[in-house]
């Protein structure tokens, strides 16, 4: 078991924060499939950026799973502490400090993977924020700046000399972002120099990934990012191979969905889709703040116009955000059908033959794709998805 202060998680593999992605409904889907912890969309410690929409959609939600975690960025030591005690009392129960984004609009700021070249601001940062909250705080980086100044060790040793309780390490250089090998040699030096928990982090899409990378690592646990879009139950499929009963997914496991092919995954696809559209419905945005809108109350005639401008804004929201991912899921469902056929056991009469199998479906499932992405309601995207799994379920089900 991994304990990151009184919070012992059920299994080794966690949801990464990630901008724009890990909203409330897709930490939920990542939690119920078995993710042992998420962390909500990094939060901006700038005091004046507070009350806008995006920061008050990314406080913590009563509503999520223990341990709530809320990954904060920023610069400053005093303005990083002052964010993460908000955070706090906004509900957070641990504090992610984010050193790991490579984003430009970050690194200009000198906040993100660009703190990584200043090892003294670093030491501040985390002193101001651990001595100002009485959670636990973690920490993000990755290994370095550049190829030549690869520092993840040191700012590895200064983290636990700090307080800090656990650490995520993407195996990657700011300047790498997201190409290239991952540097799990690297990730590796980090777990021996400490004597925290270590997540591994960086091009794990797999279950059989996860424990490759665990085993070569040494790591406590791996860290989900990118390979948790469109695959959710890549958390499912780790724990069922670990054997974590506590933290499997109680919707499916891997077992079952090799017995039911895809039928598990639509109901979780249209059942994330109806989340999506919900949550961000249901919001109504007044005096800077988020409040759940009630239908049973009464609201002046003067007031009409304004409230359906407001719904209007919530439902252009709910419909970019359910194109997003849903588009992830038939990036997916293409990856599934596509991977089989570019296996080197397989010749190449076997290969060309199972490949005519599946491309007309490749080419629906590319043109569903499309079709959705023009699509300008809430309604009209649920029921092109029904429409959709309708019709697969005519030709035979995707293989799991």
């Amino acid at each position: 078991m991994i304990n990151i202060g009184p919070y012992q998680l059920a299994g080794r593999a966690v949801l990464a924060p990630m901008a724009g992605v890990t909203d409330f409904p897709f930490r939920q889907v990542c939690r119920r499939l078995g993710a042992s912890m998420v962390t909500a969309e990094m939060s901006a410690s700038n005091p004046a950026l507070r009350d806008t929409r995006k920061s008050q959609l990314r406080l913590a939600n009563p509503d999520d799973a223990e341990p709530r975690t809320i990954q904060i960025v920023g610069t400053e030591p005093l303005q990083m502490a002052a964010a993460a005690q908000y955070q706090v009392e906004s509900g957070a129960q641990i504090v992610d400090i984010n050193m790991g984004c490579p984003a430009k609009k970050v690194c200009k700021k000198l906040a993100g993977s660009a703190l990584m070249k200043d090892s003294g601001l670093v030491r501040e940062i985390l002193a101001a924020v651990v001595g100002r909250v009485d959670v636990p705080v973690t920490l993000k980086i990755r290994t370095g700046w550049d190829p030549d100044n690869r520092n993840a060790v040191e700012i590895a040793r200064i983290a636990e000399d700090m307080g800090v309780q656990s650490l995520a390490v993407h195996g990657r250089t700011r300047s790498c972002r997201f190409q290239g090998v991952v540097e799990y040699d690297t990730i590796g030096e980090v777990v021996q120099a400490v004597n925290i928990p270590v997540f591994a982090n960086g091009d794990i899409t797999t279950a059989i990934k996860a424990k490759t990378v665990l085993d070569y690592t040494g790591a406590a646990g791996v860290m989900i990012g990118r390979g948790a879009q469109g695959r959710p139950w890549i958390f499912s499929e780790i724990n069922d191979l670990f054997g974590d009963k506590a933290a499997t997914s109680e919707f499916f496991t891997a077992k079952s969905l090799n017995l039911n092919n895809t039928r598990n995954q639509e109901h979780l696809i249209m059942e994330h889709l109806v989340h999506i559209h919900d949550y961000y419905q249901d919001f109504d945005v007044s005096n800077n703040n988020l409040n759940k809108t009630d239908s049973r109350t009464s609201v002046p005639k003067s007031e009409d116009c304004k409230n359906n401008r407001k719904s209007e804004k919530h439902t252009e929201l709910a419909v970019r955000i359910g194109r997003k991912h849903i588009c992830w899921y038939f990036e997916q469902m293409i990856k599934t059908l596509v991977d089989p056929y570019n296996k080197k056991d397989l010749n190449s009469m076997e290969s060309r033959k199972l490949e005519q199998q599946v491309k007309p479906l490749i080419i629906d499932i590319e043109t569903a794709k499309k079709q959705f992405n023009q699509l300008s309601s809430c309604n009209a995207q649920l029921e092109h998805i029904e429409h959709f799994f309708g019709e697969l379920h005519t030709t035979g089900d995707i293989a799991a």
